[in-house]
């Protein structure tokens, strides 16, 4: 899945996290959202790298995808961010990055790839780039004809709506941040 898809994913499963939590919409709680949006890119920030142009592991779903590694993760960033009275923030990127790494399994549900061994690399193998790593033009070449590529705009249409509709939770903050940062006009 590429990024839009998997911010997508994550923002329609914490819809329903805060919905089932609070009765909220994630409108409520807009600084999470924005861990949110990190955890949901952070498995491909880490392993795509790592894999693509330092080669130090076989693929680029393995270290940060696997749920040996998330799991923890996700309960160290939760701790942290209790700690720091943020708890909200730790369970936004605990649904972002979980559910970046169960998507990227789906396909192996029907069939589409061989399977979802990332899910537990490194007690898993997984099968090494044959030809070396895949470039992102090729990438997305490859993926215009196939339909699960193609419900990510479905995915992503729902959640902007929603995202639009709970007044743009997590943007309000960023243009805050710009403004602290910007250099002041002469």
């Amino acid at each position: 899945m590429w990024p839009l898809g998997h911010v997508a994913i994550a923002y329609l499963c914490y819809v329903v996290a805060t919905r089932a939590r609070f009765d909220a919409s994630p409108a409520h709680f807009p600084i999470p959202v924005l861990f949110l949006v990190v955890g949901s890119q952070f498995p491909d920030l880490v392993d795509k790298p790592l894999a693509w142009y330092l080669g130090v592991i076989p693929t680029g779903r393995t270290l940060a995808h696997s749920l040996l590694l998330l799991v923890p993760l996700s309960v160290a960033v939760y701790f942290v961010a209790t700690r720091y009275d943020r708890r909200e923030c730790g369970i936004a990127f605990a649904i972002g990055a979980l559910s970046h790494s169960i998507v990227d399994a789906v396909p192996a549900l029907w069939g589409v790839t061989e399977s979802a061994t990332h899910l537990l690399w490194p007690i898993t193998s997984v099968e090494e780039y044959e030809q070396g790593p895949p470039t992102v033009l090729g990438l997305l070449q490859d993926s215009l004809t196939d339909p699960y590529f193609l419900s990510e705009f479905v995915f992503a249409a729902v959640a902007f709506v929603l995202w639009r509709r709970h007044g743009y939770p997590g943007l309000g903050a960023v243009r805050t941040a710009l403004e602290r940062v910007r250099p002041a006009a002469n």
